[in-house]
């Protein structure tokens, strides 16, 4: 019974923290000059609008029950770079996009902390604080660096187009083509006996950690 409740509010908490995520893009990509996300209705945190059946709902179900490292999205924001380049080059345009999803994580993280903080100085029952506030502060904070990767198809990826000169392109088509592959190579890595994907996650675990223990000595203050 304990498990199905944990799943019920991980995927709940997941669900926010993408709905988080792509208004982002969303917003962004609509400051910037782009009519496409608001005309596709994707300019909203109302989550059913960024939910995919698959990557939103049925894997987390499955990370949740079974802890296996699996993937899981949400249905991507779907800009007109070219709308993006009237203000700016289209490459910095696409890199503030991207880099805007793991921003509003950031800032999701931050507000529901403050929350968490607020409300048990006012008397909160601890098993409402460390329920699914706690798994939006975590989820969060690892899919902002998850994101973050330099891998397309994640937020990294226009960020690493953006940093590196023309005369490395080259490496940025490769890692365009080829993203997805090394993504699922990173799922397959532990039943593989290969340690990449725990090399990535120490550092999600390490600044989690270090977060959720501020945020404990702030609710016990």
């Amino acid at each position: 019974m304990d498990q199905i409740r944990s799943a019920i509010l991980y995927l709940i908490a997941f669900i926010l923290c993408i709905a988080a995520h792509e208004f982002g893009h969303a917003w962004v990509a609509t400051r910037l000059g782009d009519p496409t996300p608001r005309l596709q209705g994707r300019l909203t945190l109302a989550p059913q609008h960024h939910i995919d059946p698959i990557g939103t709902i049925l894997m987390p179900l499955i990370m949740a029950f079974t802890t296996a490292p699996l993937l899981a999205w949400g249905r991507p924001v779907q800009i007109n770079p070219a709308a993006l380049g009237r203000r700016m080059t289209m490459s910095t345009g696409r890199m503030l996009v991207a880099i805007a999803g793991p921003a509003m994580n950031l800032v999701m993280a931050l507000v529901v902390s403050v929350g968490i903080v607020i409300a048990a100085h006012l008397g909160a029952p601890d098993h409402v604080l460390n329920g699914v506030f706690h798994y939006l502060v975590a989820l969060n904070i690892s899919l902002m660096i998850f994101n973050l990767l330099p891998i397309p198809p994640l937020d990294g990826g226009s960020l690493l187009a953006w940093l590196l000169p023309r005369s490395m392109h080259g490496a940025v088509d490769f890692l365009a083509r080829y993203g997805g592959l090394i993504l699922l190579v990173l799922v397959l890595a532990p039943s593989l006996g290969l340690p990449i994907l725990s090399v990535i996650a120490y550092p999600i675990r390490l600044i989690t950690h270090y977060w959720l223990l501020v945020l404990n000595l702030a609710v016990s203050a």
